[in-house]
């Protein structure tokens, strides 16, 4: 793969109405676009369908945790849709259940280890006794055995999980950020050259594109980044 495939653009964006515009204004530099919460429950999903229908990839970033059925169905449909890539939190039972469900297609299920918004007081606070690196590991093992596609880390954890997941599977990174842009609400941050050195796969990249004067030479320039490395 090269830079323009493994570069992911979240469009974190209140509306479809800007989403669309946000498309129109990357152009053919970025095929692949993660789409969340705040997209997803604005008309995400409908829009996703028609990203897909114009070639494009998508990241559906859902982050499913529930009883094994309610997963399993929900993964059943979201195989439908024709989505690129699926997260879910990384919890053995519910990683089980959605890969019997994808079973048999292209969807590419994501275990999200720890978020890249979280340090180990965060989770001293929600009640886990490991700290970030030692629990992003043990669930990098959960998943390789759970037979899931890839895994979600920030980019300090990816050397690190790629020695435990081999070559084969993804290793997707947020919290990427260009040298000397805002690190925002993210706690663990690497450049996208930095990133993929360590392992990563694909980089998820939001707002120092979307949020940026000029998005589409944001996106460029991390894409030449990217392929100085690769």
């Amino acid at each position: 793969m090269n830079a323009r495939d493994r570069l992911i653009v979240g469009l974190d964006i209140p509306t479809t109405a800007e989403a669309e515009k946000m498309v129109a204004t990357l152009g053919d530099a970025v095929s692949f676009y993660k789409i969340g919460y705040q997209l997803a429950f604005a008309g995400g999903l409908e829009f996703a369908s028609d990203l897909i229908k114009d070639g494009k990839q998508v990241f559906l970033d859902m982050k499913l945790l529930d009883i094994d059925n309610t997963v399993a169905k929900g993964v059943e449909n979201i195989v439908k849709m024709g989505v690129t890539m699926l997260t879910l939190h990384a919890y053995p039972k519910a990683m089980r259940a959605a890969v019997a469900a994808a079973k048999g297609s292209d969807l590419c299920l994501l275990a999200v280890t720890v978020l890249t918004s979280m340090d180990e007081a965060d989770l001293t606070d929600a009640g886990y006794e490991y700290d970030p690196h030692t629990l992003v590991l043990r669930r990098a093992e959960q998943a390789l055995a759970a037979g899931m596609g890839g895994i979600v880390c920030s980019a300090e954890e990816a050397s690190a999980v790629r020695k435990i997941v081999g070559t084969t599977m993804a290793v997707v990174t947020p919290g990427i950020r260009p040298a000397g842009s805002d690190v925002g609400d993210q706690k663990r941050v690497m450049t996208p050259a930095d990133a993929l050195r360590a392992g990563s796969s694909h980089l998820v990249v939001a707002r120092p594109i979307v949020k940026a004067p000029d998005p589409k030479a944001a996106a460029e320039a991390i894409l030449t980044e990217m392929q100085s490395v690769l």
